[in-house]
């Protein structure tokens, strides 16, 4: 056919046409491994990592570790290879894998729900002091997280945590995580309902099924009946946030999509109630959602969060009835604002027994293993046995006697562990930072306690409710962006113009009274030595400035700029 200018195509050359992938979903037949990660669980099912590390990797030890194991698959038992000493924060994001790897592990162990035992905790404390130099952080998530555990010691680890009912199984990777609840559950005076045994039964179905193992990226779960909101239910994969149904009763709101790191969402209502006896259902719906309608190609899209912010909670409720669930969910009411603006259950608080629970505040989460055997002696001595950890890095005794309760605080105090903690003690969480992890710039927990003491000394009658969150990296585990005052670690230019650490500031973000993320002030970034006078700086702005009553976070969001800088 001669070419005609009605027919281009006979003038142009043929380009070769390659069949869409799609993202990833398995639901829409796209199951060919679309990057390195995907591919090694093709491969091999996380899971079964165990065996070699129990086999051939703890006797051999950490060099015949194969690195599809190393830096994959051993995470789904709660194991990542730590930070090599000395590296600063200027070649995390240059050097390769190896070169940051250090011969050590962190490993997370899961406490679901926050509860404890004194003999789980006991045991806890014995393993960081034995295996783990002393490490034994409590995590915005619950967890307890050891550093420089060596692989040849892993087994033992898990014979011990095991003995007593703990586990690090699926602890991180593509997994469901630990499932959050409230701390009080089931004691609180003021609880709508307890979600213990919804937990309990997630467990038992889902945490090491290999039907629920191969999730596109980590699964963030929560469960609560306290009026508080005490789980952070706004950044979860899901959550169940404890309501009363004008018509059935106490129950749950279905929330959906939240999550934080380098593109936060807050997660959206679906309108529906869930009873307690179908909390596990309906989780068991949507986790599988994830797992076969979730992006796969790209990493950084691969959480669900963008996956409903495509669909809407319209259509992610339709798929969840029509396909998983294969009945209708219950319209249901959104939760009230909580009245308490802390939701850490620090101090001491009345049960519903009349017994007493007492809430304290190490210091950003840091405590060792010493310290936690003579919390769980404490909690035996005082109590019935029975602890629990929190969503803010704190720890709670419960069923302590009223007589018992003023000797308990006074132990306490004595080992730091306050009960009654300032504003700033109370408020300031930190990440793991760069002592130990390979994707933070910054260092955070020593930066974290340090500033606490400084703004004790400074403004020692400040008494809001502020909360002050140091992370190491822009991933977000300590939840910067809905801070009040949310530090994100880079490497800032100093005094002299060379490069140190230093935060981005995030100011005015909030969960539970109207969520929201933080501002960013343009230009705004401090170096961790001057981090003391613009914090003091900016909140005693916010005194002088401040309406009747008005929060931290009401005031940042009008505030000028140079009033925050």
């Amino acid at each position: 056919m001669a070419a005609t200018p009605q027919n281009p195509a006979a003038t142009t050359p043929r380009r070769k046409v390659s069949r869409h992938r799609g993202e990833g979903q398995w639901a829409v037949g796209h199951f060919t491994p679309l990057n390195g990660n995907e591919q090694f669980k093709k491969d091999d099912d996380g899971l079964n990592v165990r065996t070699r590390i129990e086999t051939i990797y703890s006797k051999r030890g950490f060099d015949s570790i194969d690195p599809n194991d190393l830096r994959g698959r051993m995470r789904w038992w709660g194991l990542y290879t730590q930070r090599k000493p000395g590296i600063d924060g200027g070649k995390t994001a240059v050097l390769e894998p190896e070169e940051l790897d250090d011969k050590y592990f962190m490993m997370r162990v899961r406490v679901d729900g926050g509860r404890l035992t004194t003999q789980q905790l006991r045991v806890i404390g014995e393993i960081s002091e034995e295996f783990a130099r002393g490490t034994a952080d409590i995590t915005d998530r619950q967890n307890i997280q050891y550093h420089w555990i060596r692989i040849e010691d892993v087994p033992e680890i898990w014979n011990r945590l095991e003995a007593v009912g703990l586990s690090t199984t699926e602890a991180c990777g593509d997994t469901p995580r630990v499932i959050l609840g409230s701390p009080v559950a089931g004691i609180a005076a003021d609880e709508i309902i307890d979600g213990s045994p919804a937990i309990e039964e997630i467990q038992r179905r889902v945490i090491g099924n290999k039907a629920f193992s191969n999730l596109p990226r980590k699964f963030k779960s929560a469960i609560s009946g306290s009026p508080l909101l005490d789980v952070a239910h706004e950044i979860n994969d899901v959550a169940f946030v404890g309501v009363v149904h004008p018509e059935h009763g106490p129950g749950f709101d279905l929330w959906v999509g939240g999550g934080l790191s380098t593109n936060p969402k807050i997660g959206v209502r679906l309108g529906a109630w869930v009873p307690l006896d179908e909390v596990a259902d309906v989780f068991e719906g949507v986790i599988s959602i994830f797992r076969d309608y979730g992006y796969r190609r790209l990493r950084n899209r691969a959480r669900l969060k963008f996956l409903v912010a495509d669909w809407g909670a319209e259509k992610f409720r339709q798929v969840l009835e029509d396909e998983y669930l294969k009945r209708k969910l219950v319209d249901g009411p959104a939760p009230a604002q909580p009245v308490e603006r802390w939701r850490d259950h620090v101090g001491v608080h009345r049960q519903q027994d009349g017994r007493f629970y007492v809430g304290f505040a190490p210091r950003v989460g840091r405590v060792d293993g010493a310290t936690l055997t003579k919390i769980a002696e404490l909690a035996e001595a005082h109590g019935s046995g029975r602890l629990r950890t929190t969503v803010e890095q704190k720890m709670i005794v419960l069923d302590v006697e009223e007589a018992q309760v003023d000797s308990l605080v006074e132990e306490l105090e004595a080992l730091d562990l306050t009960v009654r903690p300032s504003a700033f003690r109370r408020g300031t969480m930190a990440c793991t930072g760069i002592e130990y992890c390979k994707l933070a710039i910054v260092e955070t927990k020593a930066r974290g306690a340090a500033l606490i003491d400084e703004l004790e000394r400074r403004i020692p009658d400040f008494d809001e409710p502020i909360t002050i969150n140091l992370n190491g990296c822009p991933n977000a585990c300590a939840r910067i962006q809905v801070a009040d005052i949310g530090l994100k670690g880079q490497l800032v230019l100093g005094a002299n113009g060379e490069q140190v650490e230093g935060y981005q500031v995030h100011l005015g973000g909030a969960l539970g009274l109207e969520a929201g993320f933080g501002r960013k002030v343009r230009g705004l970034k401090v170096t961790s030595d001057e981090l003391p006078d613009y914090v003091e700086r900016v909140l005693k702005r916010y005194r002088a400035e401040r309406q009747d009553g008005e929060r931290f976070a009401t005031w940042a969001a009008r505030a000028s700029e140079e009033a925050l800088s």
